[in-house]
């Protein structure tokens, strides 16, 4: 409830002193797993490196991501907050978002891929939906963005099971990984009100 909440947080904020930016105040609480209905997301650890590696190679991901870097996925981009997915014991791929904290334009961007044996079975709305919640229950946002290619019909179709809904076409946006040719992409968003996203101070 808000008044449980509102409790939890002042206690919070009087044992640590935290503040984040603008009117909405949240504490980061360590997250050692966020759990949905089917997967678990635990934090990408140098445990998962091979594993995530092994994915990222396979033609389908690798169509849509491009070729690994060679620092994935600790240290190619650092601004990234990654959860690997577990479908049970095995790692089934990654999730990752990243968060715009200024004030007056709070919002977060996530993307997702999965080992394609894992695809068709509902996985990815599942981790989709659980670090939704993440985001907008325990780290104030509103708002939530992605971007998918055009042509990626299954994608879309999973991203708007989830709630999401096309703003708008990016034309030339993106290249097309392993190519000198541009892709247009969709720019996709969910959003609820702010007062039932975040507390009000």
């Amino acid at each position: 409830t808000r008044i449980a909440r509102v409790t939890t947080i002042a206690r919070a904020r009087e044992i640590t002193g935290w503040v984040l930016p603008g009117s909405v105040r949240f504490y980061a609480w360590p997250v050692t797993e966020l759990r949905g209905e089917r997967v678990v997301l635990r934090p990408t650890g140098p445990e998962h490196v091979e594993r995530l590696r092994a994915i990222r190679q396979k033609p389908e991901v690798m169509a849509r991501w491009g070729t690994v870097e060679d620092d994935f996925p600790l240290g190619d981009e650092p601004t990234a907050t990654r959860f690997t997915i577990f479908v049970g014991d095995e790692a089934a791929g990654m999730l990752q978002y990243t968060e715009e904290n200024e004030p007056d334009y709070r919002s977060a961007e996530i993307d997702i891929f999965l080992d394609p044996g894992f695809h068709n079975r509902g996985l990815g709305p599942d981790a989709m939906k659980t670090v939704i919640r993440h985001l907008m229950e325990d780290r104030g946002h509103h708002r939530v963005i992605l971007s998918v290619d055009a042509d990626n019909a299954q994608a879309i179709r999973a991203y708007e099971k989830t709630g999401f809904r096309r703003v708008g076409l990016m034309h030339l946006s993106g290249r097309v990984p392993g190519t000198t040719e541009w892709k247009d992409e969709y720019l996709m968003e969910r959003v609820r009100s702010p007062r039932t996203a975040g507390l009000d101070e």
